[in-house]
């Protein structure tokens, strides 16, 4: 049991027969009354984001997750393989076991993945991915006065925002919690 003042964003929770994740979280201490804290959870199994209000103080139930580190090798028909980093066992995962992070995964790539009792419930990405630019439209003379961006398919088909002067063939540095450029390799 945790405190909900202690909450982070990306911790999991036990609440409601449920496994939550939290996407955003606010302690908030009005003028007058007790404080609380205002959350938005993530439901791990279906998705559906809910907002909660709890008092501050209040304990939440911490779910205990097993984290593995695994090497993402192929995709095979639906399911992605993956291989122990320790016992060189592979393993299947879905789509939807992998969540977001799908668009940044590419072939070799370590990758932590969380199960709770016994059921692998998502993958933990590096928080940077370094991928090529596969599609970008060129650059016009001009443009950068204003520090403006263009969109940029990457290797893996994400699209991300970038500035003019990136072109196809460049390597970029991409956070995949924000889906933002960071900056060229």
């Amino acid at each position: 049991m945790i405190s909900v003042n202690d909450l982070k964003t990306g911790l999991t929770l036990e609440l409601d027969n449920g496994l939550w994740s939290v996407i955003e979280f606010l302690h908030v201490k009005p003028g007058k009354g007790a404080a609380f804290v205002k959350t938005k959870l993530k439901k791990i199994e279906t998705g559906q984001v809910v907002e909660r209000t709890f008092r501050a103080g209040e304990k939440v139930a911490k779910a205990q997750l097993d984290k593995k580190e695994m090497q993402y090798l192929y995709k095979e028909g639906n399911d992605y393989v993956m291989m122990d980093t320790e016992s060189f066992e592979q393993l299947n995962i879905t789509e939807e076991q992998i969540g977001d992070g799908i668009k940044y995964l590419k072939e070799n790539m370590n990758v932590s993945v969380m199960s709770h009792d016994g059921r692998i419930i998502g993958v933990d990405l590096p928080f940077q991915v370094e991928l090529e630019v596969t599609d970008t439209p060129p650059s016009e003379k001009g443009n950068t006065a204003q520090g403006g961006t263009k969109r940029a398919t990457l290797e893996t088909g994400a699209v991300v925002n970038v500035p003019f002067f990136i072109s196809n063939g460049d390597k970029i540095r991409v956070d995949t919690r924000t889906n933002e450029y960071l900056d060229r390799c």
